[in-house]
């Protein structure tokens, strides 16, 4: 650890515990180990350097930054003022990204499992690991069948790699069994916008948020997840907006807000009833809207008659006073954005979670136009063109439907292979590792996926995968879930690579390479192409460079929902970004897309290929959806045995399953180990003083960490950060529960027991409240 005090803001210093023993070895060699920049550079790029204009590899705001490189090396980073979104701004995150690309724990050759080799693996042949990799393919396949393989992708990865997978699973492994980690992120929004709008897509561009009168923000930590959308938001309040923030935690963006609604988790749903009630009362309502753009709001009003100010306040923990002023302010505004993310999503009801929420923008007719919008934060790199383009289990490019008859054609046209030749619909990720546990999976192929640390229930993923007879693994860092492998493939950082990602807005913008792929490192697109020809399933996979994918890709999302027909290479560099819906043609008298795209959806007058011209939203008749949205709390809710709720979430120096930022020292700085928040009135009732070991326990399992005492959560909540793995890892004690429409699991509220610690987990007791 560094010597340096950490920066104000960070966590307390925490202290480390061991691995277990089996693992040590593995991480003694492969990691992750910390790395810091090698000197402090005080001046732009020098001479003998070049600027790199890309974006960020992280999360779903995709900021613009330029990569100082040398030779085959990025040496720094420097802000990209011109790009639009960010404007040069940064988080800590993208800042320090650049360390990760010459790591000394970056994975250059292919591995094999070696139980008698250093670390558990030995290297080998690139050429030799593919022909490996693809004999044991074909062995299982024809034992089992075709379907007895399966894959899981990542939705960090660009449109075109994506795309790749998605008709490599389908065409060149022939299983219907692919899924990707965007089922941890967005399925629940995607769900819920297509339910309600007909087309997942943030309705608005960001800018739209600086002329809003209310900014509503629910189970979004912006400030650490999204901080550049705290910016929005903060411009907003400059031009006299009001910020209602609704969260079971006093999140940094809460503690500047004007009005702040502390959740109880899991009752999102009854507060938007509770605030549609008040709405509906006081006839804070946009009626000619409601009548000419929108069906089902008879049967929205109808669930939320019997959710009074009283009800709701009982359920949700709520003041009163405060979902009456929300309401207040939400209805008579007379321009508002509302915004969510996984607070609201994380949930075995989370479709209906937003629903509810879309139930209060419908009914405020405040869509469509200027500074009126609505949005779905997005969590990865391409969590928005990850899930468009055919990676999911039920899905097909262009937003298609794998079932649906005429879009199967449309894709088979484009492949150039019969119908019956692209499998039906898969299962979704955890369901996969589930039948992978009942033995009907025998073979996984994972890329940029760590379900090890990332799946809730952790100690079941990890029994699942040890049945696997055979199991590679594409990253270029092993992961927990690499170490599991039997042959690891080295793939490609983003900064290695060419290709297209869309953002959080539906901006569709380039990603360009800096610096080649380090010793037998591939970019992933070559990866699997090389495996398909290894399968003697080459036909369809001869692509020489990401560009021909996306030609590809455009063909095989032409009128589609997300149409990216009429995007081109060109055109994304002029515009710095074009928003889809982009179609290259339109009928006669129908509004084309600007030079940019279509940066706001539901415009009046605007033309999609479901609607044809009926209305402004993606279905038939062009009207939106309201929803009846019955309330149901958590899955698993506290009892007398498991008293307490917990609640997880993201902190601004790591990213996910920290694969990455574990490795990059001054991140580690600003947060090295996770910590159970806990309410001081919660910790005097058990005990627990400030850096106290506390055991948190649920019916799944346990993790030890130490007690960071804050009066920023409810006294009835715990929170604790999901970067990390192994024992520190939170996923040991979450709930599997999914939501009954988008599978998504319910990490955001499940019921757990304290125990006391003496120090790492091998001396845990059980606390008893202090009379």
């Amino acid at each position: 650890m560094s010597d340096e005090q950490p920066p104000e803001g960070s966590a307390p210093a925490a202290r480390r515990w061991p691995e277990p023993p089996l693992e040590l070895e593995t991480i003694r060699r492969f990691g992750p180990h910390r790395v810091d920049a090698r000197s402090a550079r005080l001046t732009a790029a020098r001479a003998d350097e070049r600027l790199v204009k890309t974006h960020c590899c992280f999360c779903g705001q995709q900021c613009g930054v330029q990569l100082v490189v040398s030779g085959e090396t990025v040496v720094g980073v420097e802000p990209w003022y011109e790009f639009p979104f960010n404007q040069g701004m940064m988080c800590p995150k993208g800042v320090k990204r650049y360390l990760q690309q010459s790591h000394p724990d970056r994975l250059l050759r292919a591995l094999e499992r070696d139980p008698g080799s250093p670390g558990g693996f030995r290297e080998l042949g690139y050429e030799r690991a593919i022909q490996r990799v693809a004999g044991e393919i074909r062995r299982l396949q024809e034992r089992h069948g075709p379907e007895c393989i399966g894959m899981l992708s990542g939705a960090s990865l660009t449109n075109e790699k994506a795309y790749l997978m998605g008709k490599f699973a389908r065409l060149a492994l022939r299983t219907p069994y692919i899924d990707y980690n965007g089922r941890l992120c967005m399925v629940s929004a995607g769900s819920g916008n297509k339910k309600a709008f007909g087309v997942d897509r943030a309705a608005n561009p960001w800018s739209d948020l600086l002329g809003a009168e209310v900014v509503l923000v629910s189970g979004a930590n912006v400030a650490e997840c999204a901080p550049i959308t705290t910016n929005y938001i903060w411009q907003a309040r400059e031009h006299g907006a009001r910020v209602i923030v609704v969260d079971p935690r006093l999140t940094p963006l809460a503690r500047t807000c004007d009005l702040f609604l502390p959740v109880r988790p899991g009752r999102d749903t009854a507060l938007f009833a509770g605030m549609l009630h008040l709405m509906i009362e006081h006839d804070w309502l946009d009626h000619e809207f409601i009548e000419r753009h929108t069906v089902g709001f008879e049967a929205a009003a109808a669930e939320v008659r019997e959710w009074t100010p009283r009800r709701t306040a009982e359920v949700t923990g709520i003041a009163e006073r405060s979902i009456v002023r929300a309401a207040e302010l939400w209805g008579r505004a007379k321009t508002s954005f509302l915004l969510h993310a996984r607070g609201l999503e994380h949930h075995s009801h989370g479709v209906k979670n937003v629903l509810s929420a879309i139930n209060l923008v419908l009914a405020s007719g405040r869509i469509g136009r200027a500074s009126c919008g609505y949005g779905t934060i997005t969590g990865q790199a391409n969590g928005q063109g990850g899930r468009e383009h055919g990676q999911k289990c039920d899905q097909l490019p262009g937003g298609r439907d794998i079932s649906d008859p005429e879009h199967r054609a449309h894709v088979a046209a484009v492949w150039g292979v019969p119908v019956e030749a692209i499998p039906g619909p898969g299962v979704d990720a955890y369901e996969l590792i589930r039948r992978i546990d009942r033995g009907e999976i025998k073979g996984l192929l994972s890329l940029c996926f760590n379900p090890l640390v990332s799946l809730p229930d952790s100690g079941f993923v990890r029994q699942a995968l040890q049945k696997l007879e055979f199991f590679v693994a594409i990253d270029f860092f092993l992961s927990e879930t690499a170490r599991l492998a039997h042959v690891v493939l080295p793939g490609s950082l983003q900064e290695e690579d060419e290709g297209t990602i869309t953002q959080v807005e539906g901006r569709v913008i380039r990603v360009r390479k800096a610096v080649s792929c380090p010793g037998e490192a591939r970019e992933d697109w070559r990866i699997v192409q090389d495996l398909a020809r290894a399968l003697d399933r080459a036909a369809g996979f001869s692509f020489t460079h990401p560009r021909e994918i996306f030609e590809e890709l455009r063909r095989a999302s032409k009128g589609g929902v997300c149409d990216y027909s009429g995007i081109t290479w060109e055109q994304v560099e002029r515009e710095l970004g074009v928003f889809w819906p982009c179609p290259a043609e339109v009928p006669p008298g129908a509004r084309r897309p600007a030079a940019n795209g279509t940066p706001r959806l539901f415009e009046p007058g605007s033309w999609n290929p479901i609607a044809r011209g009926a209305g402004p939203f993606f279905f038939p008749d062009g009207k939106a959806r309201f929803h009846a949205t019955p309330h149901t709390g958590p899955a698993e809710d506290t009892d007398d045995a498991y008293p307490i709720l917990l609640t997880t979430g993201r902190v601004v120096s790591h990213f996910l399953s920290g694969n990455q930022t574990r490795r990059i020292g001054p991140l580690i700085d600003h947060f090295p180990e996770p910590r159970l928040e806990i309410h001081p009135r919660l910790a005097e009732r058990l005990g627990v003083a400030d850096a106290d070991w506390v055991t948190v326990e649920s019916r799944r399992g346990s993790c030890t960490l130490q007690a960071w005492v804050v009066r920023t959560i409810r006294p009835d909540t715990v929170f604790v950060a999901y970067h990390w793995g192994g024992r520190r890892s939170i996923n040991q004690v979450t709930n599997s529960a999914q939501d009954p429409i988008s599978k998504i699991p319910e990490y955001k509220a499940c019921a757990v027991r304290l125990r006391r610690a003496e120090g790492p987990p091998e001396h845990a007791q059980r606390l008893e409240p202090q009379q």
